[in-house]
This record gives structure tokens, C-alpha cells and sequence, in this order.
């Protein structure tokens, strides 16, 4: 560590930090500043590197405190902010977290105050030390060199926005607890021999290797789980900025994936086209046909277990369609939908809506009832977001040609069989969302969920349950005008 030095010029104080992230060392003397009155407009803290000629004359010790069991309030939410904030590249850091120290003597809650600047400058600046963490953890590329012994050693690049260097050492080191590494950066270097983590000075990007062998199979493989239907670029550059880029051997790839995107979605929208063969190029016409091809459809893992198709049920130009999210034990030995104890709990919730369910047409996202053997008994099991996904098929189909101008999904699988991505129920329902072919859709909880609790907390879910399908019932008489 350098030499430190406190030095007192007039009524003003000199702190010299010995690291430029050094929470323990600024903690003490803020401490000790606090506990003699001294105001921050007479404080100076000077970071390693820093212009302290002017105060190098003087008193070399800080005021002795005449009580040091004084008790000094700090909220465990600022002492948290605060050992991320001494990361930052401000210089203006331990000015400032001394400032809000100071403050907090005399007002212990002003961490909750939101709508002052000092604490909003603070959280910014923790925030983005934690960014900065993160990006080192996803964004660091190791590069195998052979030192003169000919072993193994794994040198990355990175720079770092703050002094997050030695506080993220850990993280590495248990990540890569057996390899022999070094991580260069602008801001100090550390290095991992298997048993002991080092520290040195800057490094320079020259320092670090430009490549190696494995980085074309890293590249092949980058390409191959490239979703271009997935793509949104704006996400991608704020959670990858540009910047990160040049260290990454990948980031070669990036423009060319994105300006054949298009091209390869189209490629993956006609391949899936053809996802059932032969035998379902066109989508059935009738319900009867639908009907029939389920019974044959083996698609998924779900159709291959010991149960029977479940069709929808209702008329084909039925104005409200049910979409639920699979058979359940006795609508698979039934052959009907929702006749179980959840199609019990939607009878009478559309009863007291004034919806007649005779008049409404109810499938299920997934026709096949998904379960587990447990004795006798088959359990339940939820449909992954592939099974569902290849099951839009055949609910399209329905909707083809029942033509209802509203949809009601029940539950977030049902959702995501309507709309092709999971969604959250607490922020959907309650609001029409438009579908590809005109007709809206409407979210709300699936009865089985109703049924699972009790309490005050089932009263309430009720009561959202049965407001979601009296906003149904209302907007389908204002389509009928």
C-alpha cells in the first residue's frame, strides 16, 4: 500500500486514500471526521494519483475525536450503496458518500428520501458499479497461451468502466478455480495460479493475446444457437453494448446474423410449416377433421402417453372462444372439455357472468392430458413451452374456422398458445390485446388456480375472476351492436 497521510491546512483536512477502492480505510476516517464535527466543505479525499501538492505542508494527523464511542448513524442501506459506490470512477465518491454521512446524522431516514438529488446521484452511481460487475462476469474472453514450460495459461482483456477489478477477483477465482489465468485491464491485473490470486499494475491491450484455436469452434457454435426469430436489437446492444465487442471473438459474427435475420426466420417459418409431414400440409377444414387428426397426432411427447386427444366443443360460429391449457384425468376419459372440477368452477363463474356456455366455443391449448403415473393415480404435469407451442397447430385451426371475435385465455399457458410468447397474467388481463386475424384476446386466471386456494386470498381471485368475464360479457354485447 502507499504511504498515507492526513494533513490539516487552516481549517481544512487532506485524506489520502491508499487504494482507489479502499471502503474500510474511507469508513475509519469518515468515522473519525464525524465524531469532530468537521463539516465535507472541510474535507478533501484525494485518490491514488491524485494533486495533493497543495496541502503538503502542515499538520500530518487528523483531530483526535475527545468521545470515540460516539455512536454515528449510517442506515445499513447507505453502508450497502456506499462499499459499492467507493468502486466508481467519480472522483467525487468519498466527497460525497462523506457529505450523505454527515447528513444522515441529523435526518437517519434520508436514504428513503427519493426525491433528493444526493441519494438519486448515489444510486445511479451504485447501479451502474453493479452493471459494470455484470458485464465483466458475462463479457470477459479468456485466450489459451503457453507459457516457457509449455503449460496451459488463460489471458483475458476487459475494461472496466470502476475499480470493480479486485472486488470481482472472487468471482473468477471460483469459477475458474482450476485453470491458471490473468484478466488485464487499464485499471491493475490480477492473476490465479490455482492456489494464490496476485495483483499488478495496468496493463495495456497489447499486453494480451489476440486469439487461439478454439475461438473458431466458440464462433461455429455462437452462429448455430443464433435465433433470428428471437432477434431485437435494441435489447441487444443495451445488455451487449458496442463497446464490449472488440474483446469478444463472437462479436465478428453479429452483423452478418443480423442482416440475414429475415432471411433465416423465413427459412424457420417454412420448415416449421411442414413440422407434421405429408399428412397435415393444409390445416383440416371442419371440426370433424380436426377432430380426427388429433386422435393421430403424435407430435409431441404428450401424444405418445397413454391417453386420448380432447377436442374442442361448441358452435362453429360461436362470438366467444374458451381456450384453457390441456385434458385433465377426466376430460381425457371423457373425450370433452372442462368436465372436471376447474370446468365445474367455470360453469358457474359464466352462469354468473350471464354467458351461456351452450353458446360458447371451449378448447384447450394443448389436447392431450399431460401427467405422471404415481400408484393408481395420475398426476398433473404442466405443458413446457415447446409442447404448446407445436400444439398451435391445431387451436389455430379451431379458430380458423369458428372466427370469434373474442378470446378468453385461461391461464399463462393458454396465453402463450394465443399470443407465441409468455406473458404475465397480473399485467394482461383485464385488457384487450389484438390477434393476427382480427378477434381480441382476453387473460385471466385459470379456475384450477381458484380452486388451490382458500381464504381471503381465494376471495379475491374470485372476485378478479368473475370481473375479468363480466368485461368479456360486455364486450361481446358491444361487438353485437
Amino acid at each position: 500500500m502507499t504511504a498515507l497521510s492526513h494533513v490539516k491546512l487552516g481549517t481544512y483536512y487532506v485524506v489520502h486514500m491508499p487504494e482507489p477502492d479502499d471502503f474500510a480505510f474511507w469508513r475509519e476516517r469518515a468515522r473519525q471526521l464525524v465524531q469532530c464535527d468537521v463539516p465535507p466543505d472541510r474535507v478533501a479525499w484525494v485518490e491514488p494519483g491524485g494533486n495533493g501538492s497543495l496541502f503538503s505542508h502542515g499538520d500530518k494527523r487528523l483531530p483526535v475525536p475527545e468521545d470515540d464511542k460516539q455512536i454515528i448513524r449510517a442506515s445499513k442501506r447507505f453502508l450497502s450503496i456506499a462499499k459499492n459506490v467507493c468502486h466508481h470512477s467519480d472522483p467525487e465518491r468519498f466527497s460525497l458518500l462523506y457529505a450523505m454521512l454527515w447528513r444522515l446524522q441529523s435526518n437517519p431516514r434520508l436514504m428513503e428520501d427519493k426525491a433528493d438529488s444526493q441519494v438519486r446521484r448515489l444510486e445511479d452511481m451504485d447501479k451502474s458499479v453493479r452493471r459494470d460487475a455484470h458485464k465483466m462476469h458475462a463479457f470477459v474472453r479468456f485466450r489459451m497461451v503457453e507459457d516457457d514450460e509449455g503449460n496451459e495459461h488463460y489471458v483475458a482483456w476487459f475494461e472496466p468502466d470502476h475499480h470493480i477489478v479486485r472486488r470481482e477477483a472472487g468471482f473468477f477465482v471460483r469459477r475458474f478455480a482450476n485453470m491458471h489465468w490473468s484478466i488485464l485491464t487499464p485499471r491493475g491485473c490480477i492473476h490465479w495460479d490455482g492456489e494464490t490470486l496476485r495483483e499488478s499494475g495496468p496493463a495495456q491491450k497489447s499486453d494480451a493475446p489476440q486469439g487461439d484455436p478454439a475461438e473458431d469452434l466458440w464462433r461455429k457454435y455462437y452462429a448455430s444457437i443464433f435465433n433470428p426469430a428471437r432477434l431485437k436489437i435494441g435489447a441487444m446492444l443495451k445488455e451487449m453494448p458496442r463497446k464490449y465487442w472488440k474483446n469478444m471473438p463472437e462479436a465478428a459474427l453479429i452483423p452478418e446474423l443480423v442482416a440475414g435475420a429475415q432471411k433465416r426466420e423465413s427459412e424457420m417459418v417454412d420448415a416449421g410449416a411442414s413440422l407434421f409431414g405429408s399428412e397435415f400440409e393444409d390445416r383440416p377444414e371442419t371440426l370433424a377433421a380436426i377432430d380426427k387428426a388429433i386422435h393421430g397426432c403424435r407430435k409431441c411427447p404428450i401424444g405418445n402417453l397413454d391417453n386420448q386427444a380432447v377436442m374442442g366443443e361448441g358452435p362453429d360460429n360461436a362470438a366467444l372462444m374458451i381456450v384453457g391449457e390441456q385434458p385433465g384425468d377426466q376430460e381425457d376419459q371423457t373425450g370433452k372439455p372442462f368436465v372436471g372440477p376447474a370446468g365445474q368452477v367455470l360453469d358457474a363463474a359464466l352462469a354468473q357472468a350471464g354467458i351461456e356456455r351452450r353458446e360458447t366455443y371451449v378448447t384447450n391449448a394443448v389436447k392431450h392430458f399431460k401427467y405422471v403415473q404415481r400408484g393408481k393415480r395420475r398426476l398433473h404435469q404442466s405443458p413446457t413451452a415447446k409442447e404448446i407451442d407445436v400444439c398451435r397447430w391445431w387451436h389455430e385451426a379451431e379458430r380458423a374456422i369458428v372466427k370469434p371475435k373474442v378470446v378468453l385465455a385461461l391461464g399463462a399457458s393458454a396465453a402463450r398458445a394465443m399470443l407465441g410468447k409468455t406473458v404475465s397474467i397480473s399485467k394482461v388481463r383485464g385488457e384487450p390485446l389484438a390477434l393476427d386475424d382480427g378477434s381480441e384476446l382476453w387473460v385471466t386466471a385459470h379456475p384450477s388456480y381458484l380452486l388451490r386456494l382458500d381464504g381471503d386470498a381465494k376471495a379475491e381471485q374470485e372476485r378478479l375472476f368473475a370481473a375479468d368475464l363480466a368485461a368479456v360479457k360486455d364486450r361481446l354485447a358491444q361487438l353485437a351492436q
